[in-house]
C-alpha cells in the first residue's frame, strides 16, 4: 500500500493525458465501479482537477462543495461524507487492481492520507501491493486532514475536450406545474382513502398488483416516492443550463459567476448568459404520470405515501421506510447513489451531453438478449418511438425495508415503467418470469409468499414521442446474492 508519495526517479517513462483518461475510463466503466455513481464521479473530478494542475485545490471542504454538492456552510468535521467516499474510493481502486486490473499497466491509486490521485506503470516483476510508486504524471495535495507536507504538483493542463464536466446546456421541455398536480392527486388519495382497508396488510391476494406492493412495503404505510428534480442554472429570458453537479444554493438563488464558468461544459453560452440562477423546480411528464399511478393504487391500499424530490431524501427515510425512486441516475440523484449492483446498469458514455445518447448496459447476456439497449428514434423526422426502462427491486439499507427503481432512459420509460407496475397485466407476466427464471419458487401464486429481488428489462412503445402506447417485459435477471446494498450514510450525498 502506497503511504507517501514520491517523485519519479530519473528516467522514468512518462504517461500521458490520454493516457490515464483511457484508464481513469476503463475503471469507471469496469464491474467494480458500475453501481457506484457517486464514486465513479468522485474518482473522475478527482484526476480532472489534477490534470488541470489543480492539485493545490484538493482540500476536503473544496471537495464537498464542488464534487458532492454541498452548500457553502459545509463543515468537514461534522459532515465526513468527503473522508467516507474517499476511503471507499480508495478500498475499490485497490479491488479492481487485485481482480479486472489485475494485468493492466498503468496504475491511478489515491495514497493514504492525500486526495489527489497517482499514476504509474506497473511494474510486472513485483507484487503491486510491495511495489515502489513511481508518479508520473498527476501531483499529490496533503488534504487538512493530514500534517504531511511536500509532493509534486501537476503542471500540465488536460485538453478541454477531457475535463470533466459535470453540466451541458440543455432547453428543458417536459415539466408540469408540479404542486397542481401534487393538490389534484392529494385530492384524489384522500376521497379513495376514505373507504380503504386499513393498511397494506388487509390486501387480498387476488388483486395481483395490490399483493405485490403490499409484499414490498411489509406493513410500512408511509412509504417514500421521490420523484427527481434536476438542477439548472436559469437566466433572465428563462432559457435553462444544466447543472449537473457542484455546489448548489435554493431555489432562485444568484450563482457565483466562477463556479458557473468552472462547470460549464460550454463557458461561452455560461459568459453570455449574464446573470444566472438556481432552478430546481422541474420533473419529467413521465415521472409525473408514475407518481399518480402509484398514489392511486396506494390509496386503495390505505397506504399514504411520503412523496418529496430526489434531492431531499435522507438517510433517515432510508432507515424508516421502504422508498420508491422514479427516473433514472441522469435526472434523479438518488438512483444515482442508490442504485443496487447488477447484470443491468445505466450508462452514458458522454459526459458532456445527454439528450437520447445513454444506454442500458447488460453485462451477462443471455439467449436472445442484447448486450446494450438504446433509445429508437424515427431515422426521417427523428421522433422517438421506443425507449428501454429499468426495474430495479433490492434490500433496503435496514431489514423490513425496499427500494424500488422504476427508471427510463427517456422520461416516457419511466412511465411506461410505473404503469407496467401497476396493472394486472403486468405484474402478472412479471410474476410468471420471475417463476420461469426461479427467481420465485413454483408454489408462489404471487410475489408475497416469496419476495424476490430482481432487475427487469422493458421496452416502452410510444407515439408521437410522447405517449406510451404499451410496454413490455424483455427479460428479468436476478440481483446477485452479494449484490451491494445502499448506506446510508451515502443518501446524504442526495441532499444539495
Amino acid at each position: 500500500m502506497i503511504n507517501t508519495p514520491t517523485s519519479p526517479p530519473p528516467g522514468a517513462p512518462k504517461l500521458t493525458d490520454e493516457e490515464i483518461q483511457q484508464q481513469v475510463e476503463r475503471i469507471v466503466h469496469s464491474a467494480t465501479l458500475r453501481g457506484s455513481t457517486t464514486l465513479q464521479q468522485l474518482f473522475q473530478y478527482l484526476v480532472s482537477r489534477s490534470l488541470e494542475g489543480a492539485a493545490d485545490s484538493l482540500k476536503e471542504y473544496t471537495i464537498g462543495l464542488e464534487a458532492f454538492g454541498r452548500r457553502t456552510d459545509f463543515d468537514p468535521r461534522t459532515d465526513t461524507i468527503v473522508r467516507v467516499q474517499t476511503h471507499r474510493l480508495r478500498q475499490k481502486l485497490k479491488d479492481y487492481y487485485q481482480d479486472e486490473g489485475v494485468h493492466d499497466r498503468v496504475m491511478v491509486e489515491i495514497p493514504k492520507g492525500h486526495y489527489c490521485p497517482v499514476s504509474r506503470l506497473r511494474d510486472e516483476r513485483n507484487d503491486p501491493e510491495t511495489e515502489s510508486p513511481k508518479l508520473l504524471t498527476l501531483g499529490d495535495h496533503d488534504p487538512d486532514i493530514s500534517t504531511r507536507e511536500g509532493g509534486l504538483k501537476a503542471a500540465r493542463q488536460v485538453p478541454g475536450s477531457t475535463r470533466l464536466t459535470l453540466f451541458r446546456p440543455a432547453i428543458v421541455a417536459l415539466t408540469f406545474l408540479f404542486a397542481l398536480a401534487l393538490g389534484y392527486l392529494a385530492g384524489r388519495f384522500w376521497r379513495r382513502s376514505s373507504n380503504a382497508p386499513s393498511g397494506p396488510s388487509a390486501v387480498s391476494v387476488s388483486d395481483p398488483v395490490k399483493a405485490f406492493w403490499a409484499s414490498f412495503l411489509q406493513g410500512d404505510r408511509a412509504p417514500i416516492i421521490a420523484y427527481p428534480n434536476a438542477v439548472f442554472l436559469l437566466d433572465d429570458s428563462n432559457d435553462l443550463l444544466r447543472f449537473r453537479q457542484g455546489a448548489s444554493d435554493s431555489r432562485g438563488a444568484r450563482v457565483d459567476e466562477h463556479l458557473a464558468q468552472q462547470f460549464a461544459s460550454n463557458p461561452t453560452l455560461v459568459k453570455n448568459a449574464g446573470p444566472l440562477y438556481y432552478e430546481d423546480g422541474y420533473t419529467g411528464t413521465g415521472e409525473l404520470q408514475g407518481v399518480a399511478m402509484l398514489t392511486e393504487v396506494f390509496a386503495e391500499m390505505g397506504v399514504k405515501p411520503i412523496i418529496k424530490t430526489s434531492r431531499n431524501i435522507t438517510p433517515e427515510d432510508l432507515q424508516e421506510h421502504s422508498v420508491i425512486l422514479l427516473g433514472s441516475p441522469f435526472q434523479n440523484v438518488a438512483v444515482g447513489k442508490l442504485f443496487a449492483d447488477g447484470d443491468f446498469s445505466f450508462d452514458n458514455p458522454d459526459s458532456h451531453r445527454e439528450q437520447w445518447r445513454a444506454m442500458i448496459l447488460n453485462a451477462h447476456p443471455q439467449k436472445d438478449e442484447a448486450s446494450s439497449y438504446h433509445t429508437e428514434r424515427d431515422p426521417k423526422t427523428q421522433v422517438l418511438e421506443m425507449d428501454f426502462s429499468l426495474i430495479s427491486v433490492q434490500p433496503g439499507v435496514v431489514k423490513g425495508h425496499r427500494i424500488a427503481v422504476l427508471g427510463g432512459l427517456d422520461t416516457k420509460g419511466t412511465e411506461g415503467a410505473t404503469k407496467f407496475m401497476t396493472t394486472s397485466d403486468g405484474i402478472s407476466g412479471l410474476t410468471t418470469a420471475l417463476s420461469a427464471k426461479g427467481i420465485i419458487g413454483p408454489k408462489a401464486a404471487d410475489p408475497s409468499s416469496q419476495f424476490p429481488y430482481f432487475q427487469a428489462l422493458l421496452r416502452v412503445q410510444l407515439d408521437k414521442g410522447d405517449q406510451v402506447l404499451r410496454t413490455e417485459l424483455t427479460s428479468v435477471h436476478p440481483l446477485p446474492a452479494k449484490s451491494t446494498i445502499p448506506d446510508p450514510d451515502d443518501a446524504t450525498a442526495a441532499k444539495k
